[in-house]
């Protein structure tokens, strides 16, 4: 039950802090959308490439040797869906569109590859 307790504590405080990256990290770039006024395919690219990170960075930072591999892609999933809740709850609804199951497969994907090199990198 303690390994249950420290796995969750784990995957739930990556997903916390990679939704809260998001959310900062995008809300400098929709100042910068704003004054600049790019295409739709930018802004998207941006929303991605900032939620890639995030799912690769926490998990790297966070998650530790154990089962790192199944820990990270939680923590990239359950950030992914966290970060939509949050969006949703700040832009007034939900906008899912098909790209949603790529991004959860994307996010889930590197957060157990930032996983993996963390249990890799770490000495104990």
């Amino acid at each position: 039950m303690e390994n249950f307790k420290k796995a969750a504590w784990e995957t739930g405080k990556a997903a916390l802090c990679y939704a809260a990256f998001s959310l900062f990290a995008l809300a400098i770039v929709a100042v910068i959308v704003k004054a600049c006024a790019p295409s739709d395919a930018v802004i998207r690219i941006l929303n991605w490439s900032v939620k890639c990170i995030g799912a690769f960075l926490f998990s790297l930072l966070f998650i530790k040797k154990e089962r790192a591999l199944f820990k990270g892609i939680a923590a990239g999933i359950l950030g992914v869906i966290l970060t939509m809740f949050l969006f949703a709850a700040i832009g007034g609804g939900f906008h899912i569109t098909w790209f949603f199951p790529l991004e959860l497969f994307v996010c889930g994907l590197l957060g157990g590859a930032g996983a993996l090199l963390s249990a890799k990198l770490r000495k104990n």
